[in-house]
């Protein structure tokens, strides 16, 4: 009688994490990076600001989602009241469960992992925070997991003002409502994500004069290049 074959464990999934400053078409190219993903045969989820659900658990789903109305579905007065230290540790608090009850369990399952709105571009903003010690914001994001690709998409605040239209409050660092203070806000963020960038050997893709298929041809190219993902 022949010992059964022990079970094979699936291959570690590969995170691709993209970001950018606001306006610089991160959605765009995450849905469309998860959808190629899938039809190619690969198995692989699309992680956003509000993705709450944590497989076979609808108790952990009702808490992650709880956190995540108080942190993303709050009264701007609320937000602006309770202060960027408070928001800084509520974030950490989000992007930690988000990580450990639905990115790690995919991720070794073998699920690919996109994620939009990953925690850089907070790292940008509270950067440029005078209030807030750099090192703190970094320490409180430290233990996430490290991202397989981080794919950077450059693009001047001028132009990513055309082609958003609008912006909220927060997209200018609640520094006014008028275009200037977008376009000075979002500059400065960008800055912070290029040092971020320097660091951490991202692929980074001047989008200013690309169409969305050009980006996702890039994307695309550089998952099979570095991550031997082919969509």
């Amino acid at each position: 009688m022949t010992a059964a074959a022990p079970p094979t464990t699936p291959a570690r999934g590969r995170e691709i994490t993209v970001t950018g400053i606001d306006g610089a078409g991160k959605s765009t190219l995450a849905t469309r990076l998860h959808q190629s993903l899938n039809d190619a045969g690969h198995t692989a989820i699309l992680i956003g600001k509000h993705s709450t659900e944590v497989p076979m658990d609808e108790e952990l789903s009702a808490y992650v989602d709880r956190l995540n109305a108080l942190v993303y579905r709050r009264d701007a007065r609320v937000a602006q009241s309770c202060g960027d230290h408070y928001w800084l540790l509520a974030l950490a608090a989000w992007y930690t469960l988000q990580d450990k009850l639905v990115i790690q369990p995919a991720l070794a399952a073998g699920t690919h992992v996109i994620l939009d709105n990953a925690h850089h571009k907070i790292l940008a903003r509270y950067a440029v925070n005078p209030d807030v010690p750099t090192r703190l914001a970094e320490q409180v994001f430290a233990h996430l997991t490290e991202p397989d690709l981080v794919i950077f998409l450059r693009i001047g605040a001028h132009e990513a003002l055309t082609r958003k239209g609008s912006f909220t409050s927060l997209e200018t660092g609640h520094s006014g409502s008028a275009d200037e203070d977008f376009v000075r806000y979002q500059d400065t963020v960008l800055a912070q994500l290029r040092e971020q960038q320097q660091r951490g050997g991202w692929l980074s893709v001047d989008v200013t004069d690309m169409d969305r298929d050009a980006v996702f041809k890039t994307a695309a190219a550089a998952l099979a290049d570095r991550l031997q993902l082919t969509i």
